[in-house]
């Protein structure tokens, strides 16, 4: 099986926010949470630290998710839990709690943070040895969302802490941007903060910025960036997915794009709770990277960033995904539409590795 890189797991607050322990099996998280009725995704997890190791998925960026304001419920996305805060600043000790909650999963053994490409190397050879014991899933830390952090000038101590990629907002607006399901450009804190960014060196991750937003982000800022989760607009219409034209932009940038996989942004009209989830398969992220392959005349820019339990679960994902072990049958589907082992291997993990090997700083 090849190894995957997944770029975006919201692994602390699918801890935090749903109250699951993440080093259980799927089997027992779901058996936890068949009668509770506050989400659609309770009983229908698909992300634990047994299945990652099982799936082969040697690497993700986990996330810090927080939001510090209200957001109009009438998005395509479900509700989120335990996500909104009323100040930046308990935003940031929320996130902080996120943070302290992988640093404890560090110091347990299952799993690795990595912050430079010392590390990133070593995790990953130590993944390509035989081994008796289960590996730790490495992590380089991310946050969706700049909302916990309260001014630019803190930037520099959250890339102390390991912070190596941002992306400015989620959904609605923020002090810094505006994202999904709103329009709008950036504010003058969003400029400064994309000033601090290029100063340490940080990525930045242009998923979920509304596109004026985007395009400012793009001219502004010259430092390395990606789309951790970002589908095509040309397959599904909406803005949450990008058009071709920022596509191609990215591109320029020798961005790499994840491919994500819930199931309202594979498929056009999907409505949680009435599409049938059979509509919904691998083959349409097959679509999704054939796309992106395409517009980019190779392979080497489309990689994954699943998504995956990142408020919602199996009942929000193609048909074959139960676990997020289930990637590996996507293997097949581009295996039988002429995909060679090579370009295989880049879009499921050779991509994101050269990126970060790249990117990340030589020493923390």
């Amino acid at each position: 099986m090849p190894r995957i890189i997944d770029a975006h797991l919201d692994l602390s607050w699918c801890a935090l926010g749903y109250n699951r322990d993440l080093t259980q099996s799927l089997q027992q998280i779901n058996h936890q949470e068949s009668h509770l009725q506050d989400h659609p995704a309770r009983g229908h997890a698909t992300v634990s630290l047994p299945e990652l190791q099982r799936g082969e998925v040697a690497i993700c960026l986990g996330t810090l998710l927080v939001r510090s304001r209200k957001v109009e419920s009438n998005l395509s996305g479900p509700l989120r839990i335990d996500l909104d805060y009323s100040t930046p600043e308990i935003a940031y000790a929320i996130a902080q709690g996120q943070r302290a909650y992988y640093r404890l999963l560090a110091q347990q053994g299952k799993i690795r943070l990595i912050e430079d490409v010392h590390t990133l190397k070593s995790h990953w050879q130590s993944w390509g040895q035989p081994s008796t014991v289960s590996q730790p899933l490495g992590l380089i830390l991310a946050m969706e969302g700049a909302d916990p952090i309260i001014a630019p000038a803190q930037l520099s101590d959250w890339y102390a802490d390991g912070l190596r990629a941002l992306n400015l907002v989620h959904y609605g607006t923020n002090q810094y941007a505006v994202g999904t399901g709103h329009s709008g450009p950036l504010t003058a804190a969003g400029r400064q903060l994309l000033a601090e960014m290029e100063q340490v060196g940080m990525v930045l991750d242009t998923t979920h910025l509304s596109d004026p937003s985007f395009f400012d982000a793009l001219d502004i800022f010259s430092g390395p960036v990606i789309a951790s989760h970002q589908n095509c607009r040309a397959l599904v219409p909406g803005e949450r997915q990008f058009s071709d034209e920022q596509i191609l932009l990215l591109l320029e940038r020798d961005a790499v794009l994840g491919v994500a996989l819930d199931n309202w942004m594979l498929l056009p009209g999907w409505k949680t709770g009435t599409t049938p989830r059979a509509e919904v398969t691998l083959q349409l992220v097959a679509d999704q990277i054939d796309h992106l392959c395409q517009l980019a005349g190779n392979h080497h820019h489309v990689a994954i960033g699943t998504d995956l339990d990142g408020g919602f679960g199996s009942e929000q994902s193609p048909q074959e995904i139960e676990s997020i072990a289930d990637l590996q049958l996507l293997a097949p589907i581009l295996e039988q539409r002429g995909y060679t082992a090579d370009a295989i291997n880049a879009i499921f993990h050779g991509n994101w590795l050269k990126y970060f090997l790249q990117y990340l700083p030589t020493i923390a």
